[in-house]
């Protein structure tokens, strides 16, 4: 039975979802109904009894209880922009029972965007004795800003009034009787309201807008909001099949919160480590506050700075400081690295059930049976489109969830590159998701590094904004420039809103740097023995006496790795030692970024199992691996001897512990810990122009003429050269601070070679464009989550327009295709698990290489990749390349994908 506020209220008469399935009996839903799912789920996600409901009401100083059923009652209001016409128009014919078709202004403007502006110019006068005019009402404007902003980015504010042009006559009072029907329900005490200081609802509005997001999309799922188009009291269904549903919903998604396993020692997670590092054994023993903060670990390769950053991570969950962790690495292949490191050890930061879920964010690389996805939406069916670029929350739910690197964001560990964390802090559709995604986690970057200046910019602002939200830090390198880390220290405590480091220089390594809202701590650390390490250090000069090099220690039986700079140059070293009668081909691999996933496993294994620390003399012997940066960070691989291309000092120190990393006999077998490696001296054999021999601007271009196109500071990597080969090596730890300060120093710069400084000039200009570009693209954290917070660009749109980097070129998803007998297409990776083998199959191309790609396809085939488009949903936004006769002798699985090469 309606209650007297709903009889012929014709609310009643809009639909809010509709299926494409224009036969079905219950062919759409009604717009109340929708809003009230989309509410129901907000309520259940901020339960005053869960941690990001006290969070969110602690920073607001409001009670939980309240925050829960105010933030309700705005998700009920969401879709308020559904009650104009422009919108029902979308879709006619549904039913009689509907308001019918109308003339309107053609402008167009999305669903989102009126809603807010039907509240602003016309239903804010018309509910003055239900919402006070004046700060009541003034308070109100952005928490409906950030619920009518549910589709992933904030509402444009309208430039014009609503006329009967756009909205007709009874569809703004459809809009005010049901804000009048939800306040009559639902609305509770407006007097917290007037309690919240902008300040601190700005800061808050970034997570809150997450929750509209999420609630939304679950809100939209189908296969648990079956559609009703048949009237139901408001109460009653709110009651009998929203709330019930709402549950059930986030039962499906597992966004529950998992209980965590206290702590107790570091052997809870990695149980071989039988005496702990100094660095491993100050995270057991720091002194952690009840409150967030940051850690910053500087120490040798093989110093076990994994291990200790996950014990910090342990503590600071245990202190009740985060329920979950992010990890985030540079590349994919260290993400792939990390992922096994970690995919046993990461239970233990949790007990009890459900299982925790472990998520790889990069794709499908490591999707095994052992792990099973917790974000279970891309199930979900589609609703009807809306077209114009308003589209549903199920279609953009199905396309956000189909990249699989963004669900490690959700997940109680995730594991990845930075690259999605930093979305977080750009104008992004679903930035709000990313960064509620973030909220309660341990962010935990390695190999922070190995980042340019564009990134670096990037990632102090994803430090100030986590730190504003609450969220605590674990940062790692080998060594970081000193202005480097002041930098990052400084734009946590500002997030933080507490005084600045005020961070001197200092010769002390290995070294902790630390801040919580107590202050900050730094502490030098030993280095165990068997971590300490001299490297000799020569040159070869051209890729010819590379070669002899490698031919010699393949004859004395042990391995080597060439670490070349980029994917043109390692494909053009790995031919030329396929063509050399010294070097046996089974022996020789090629490693770099560009492989389908399937085969980047493949290789990647491989590597492992012969460079690995498990590795043994059987395995090792004459091997000989072409890498390209793929290598350098965070895969556990050993070489007898490497060769490098010239690349930044940090880079070199980086590929350097690569080399003799674990203790091992003559021929190559792992020995224990503590015994004494009986290989030759470790050496770095340094491919680099002579840096006492620089006569022109050419200096680097005539040995190395794609290096300059990836590293553009000639001048540093000059001062590189100069400091290894002045002194024929390097001692670690003694020498870190010298060897980085000694090419990133201020003082440094003055002895670049005059012929290079004007290149040098340039990089510096470029350096200092990359910040500014960073600056210029990252969102401001104090308007909050509104238009106004896109910064001077003020433009907020899918990914690919905001970039994470700027130094790479662009690329793109593409799935590698081949015939099968009966004339259709099937996956390159056909014999793999029916559920990944799609995303096994992709590969990341250059824009430009696609589009001279997608050209040679030949037009038989197109129609058919068009129709896989419409029948797998994961197919629909990413690219497709056909392997057929005409082309497929541009990918191998042995070496990837070659647009230079000819065929056969």
């Amino acid at each position: 039975m309606l209650h007297r506020v709903e009889r012929n209220m014709s609310f009643y008469r809009y639909w809010g979802k509709a299926s494409k399935d224009q036969d079905d009996k219950n062919s759409y839903h009604l717009l109340v109904y929708h809003c009230l799912d989309v509410a129901a789920v907000g309520r259940c996600l901020l339960d005053p009894q869960k941690t990001l409901c006290k969070s969110l009401a602690e920073q607001l100083k409001v009670e939980p209880e309240w925050l829960q059923q105010w933030f309700t009652f705005c998700l009920m209001l969401h879709d308020l922009g559904k009650f104009a016409r422009s919108f029902q128009n979308k879709v006619t014919g549904l039913s009689d029972d509907l308001v019918p078709f109308a003339v309107i202004d053609n402008e167009q403007i999305r669903h989102d965007s009126l809603g807010y502006g039907l509240w602003q110019k016309e239903l804010r006068k018309k509910l003055t004795d239900i919402i006070p005019v004046g700060k009541t009402q003034r308070n109100i404007d952005g928490w409906l800003e950030i619920v009518c902003g549910h589709h992933g980015k904030p509402v444009q504010p309208l430039v014009r009034a609503v006329t009967t042009s756009l909205v007709p006559d009874e569809d703004i009072p459809a809009a005010e009787a049901f804000f009048r029907a939800a306040a009559e329900y639902w609305l509770p005490d407006l007097s917290p309201l007037e309690t919240i200081c902008r300040k601190r609802f700005r800061k808050t509005s970034w997570q809150l807008a997450g929750v509209a997001v999420l609630a939304d999309w679950l809100g939209s799922d189908q296969t648990v909001f079956k559609y009703q188009c048949t009237r139901q009291s408001l109460q009653e269904y709110w009651s009998k099949v929203a709330l019930p549903r709402a549950k059930e919903v986030l039962t499906k998604a597992e966004f529950q919160p998992k209980a965590i396993n206290p702590f107790s020692s570091i052997k809870q997670q990695f149980d071989f480590i039988e005496q702990p590092t100094p660095l491993q054994q100050f995270a057991q023993t720091v002194d952690i506050p009840q409150s967030p903060q940051l850690f910053i670990l500087e120490d040798v390769t093989g110093a076990g700075k994994t291990e200790a950053a996950m014990v910090l991570v342990h503590r600071l969950m245990n202190q009740g400081l985060a329920e979950g962790l992010y990890v985030g690495l540079p590349t994919m292949a260290t993400a792939n690295g990390m992922y096994n490191r970690l995919s046993k050890s990461y239970q233990s930061l949790f007990q009890g059930e459900p299982k925790p879920s472990l998520i790889l964010a990069h794709g499908a690389s490591q999707l095994s049976e052992k792990f099973q996805e917790s974000v279970k939406l891309s199930g979900q069916e589609d609703d009807h489109n809306y077209g114009s670029g308003d589209q549903s929350a199920s279609a953009y739910c199905n396309q956000w969830l189909a990249d699989n690197r963004k669900k490690a964001l959700l997940a109680d560990v995730g594991i990845g590159t930075i690259d999605q964390a930093l979305l977080a802090v750009l104008p992004a559709r679903h930035q709000s998701l990313r960064m509620l995604g973030l909220k309660g986690k341990v962010l935990l970057l390695d190999e922070v590094h190995a980042y340019d200046s564009y990134m670096r910019k990037l990632l102090t602002a994803l430090l100030k904004f986590h730190a504003a939200q609450g969220g605590s830090v674990v940062l790692l390198s080998a060594t970081l420039p000193f202005q480097f880390r002041k930098e990052l220290l400084d734009a946590y405590l500002e997030g933080r809103e507490l005084p600045l480091s005020g961070l001197s220089e200092t010769e002390e390594y290995p070294l902790v740097s630390y801040v919580s809202d107590h202050g900050f701590n730094k502490r030098a650390l030993p280095t165990r023995d068997s971590v300490k390490r001299k490297v000799q250090v020569k040159r070869v000069n051209n890729p010819e006496e590379a070669v002899e090099q490698i031919a010699q220690v393949v004859a004395q039986g042990r391995c080597i790795c060439w670490i070349r700079n980029t994917v043109k140059d390692a494909r053009a070293a790995y031919q030329q030692l396929l063509n050399d009668p010294r070097i046996d081909s089974e022996n020789l691999s090629l490693f770099h970024s560009r492989f389908a996933m399937i085969d980047r496993q493949t290789v990647e294994g491989n590597v492992l199992e012969r460079f690995g620390k498990k590795s043994g003399a059987e395995q090792r012997a004459g091997r000989v691996l072409i890498a390209t940066q793929v290598v350098e960070q965070s895969l556990d691989l050993d070489f007898d001897q490497l060769i490098s291309d010239l690349a930044p000092i940090d880079l070199l120190i980086q590929r350097a512990g690569r080399l003799q990393r674990h203790s091992r006999d003559s021929h190559g077998n792992l020995l224990n810990t503590n015994e004494i490696d009986q290989r030759p001296p470790p050496c770095l054999f340094l491919h680099s122009p002579d840096p006492d021999s620089v006569n022109s601007e050419q200096w680097l271009r005539s040995v190395l003429p794609g290096t300059q196109s990836v590293y553009f500071h000639t001048g540093q990597l000059w001062l590189t050269a100069r400091l290894l080969l002045k002194k024929q090596g390097f001692a670690m730890p003694e020498d870190a601070r010298r060897l980085i300060e000694g090419v990133y120093g201020d003082e440094a710069q003055s002895d670049i070679p005059e012929c290079l400084q004007q290149q040098s000039f340039e990089a510096e200009g470029e350096d200092k464009s990359r910040k500014n570009i960073g600056e210029f693209n990252c969102l401001e954290l104090k308007p909050g989550y509104t238009s106004k917070s896109g910064g001077p660009a003020n433009v907020w749109d899918e990914e690919i327009h905001t970039p994470t980097r700027l130094n790479e070129v662009e690329t793109l998803a593409v799935v590698l295709v081949m015939p099968d007998d009966s004339g259709q297409l099937k996956p390159w990776a056909e014999n793999e698990n029916p559920n990944h083998r799609w995303r096994l199959s992709q590969i990341q191309l250059p824009v430009h290489e696609w589009e001279k790609a997608r050209s040679l396809i030949p037009e038989i085939w197109l129609p058919v990749i068009e129709q896989l488009k419409q029948e797998i949903i994961s197919l629909k936004y990413v690219q497709m390349f056909p392997l057929v006769p005409e082309t497929e002798h541009l990918y191998q699985a042995q070496s990837g994908w070659d647009f230079g090469r000819k065929p056969c």
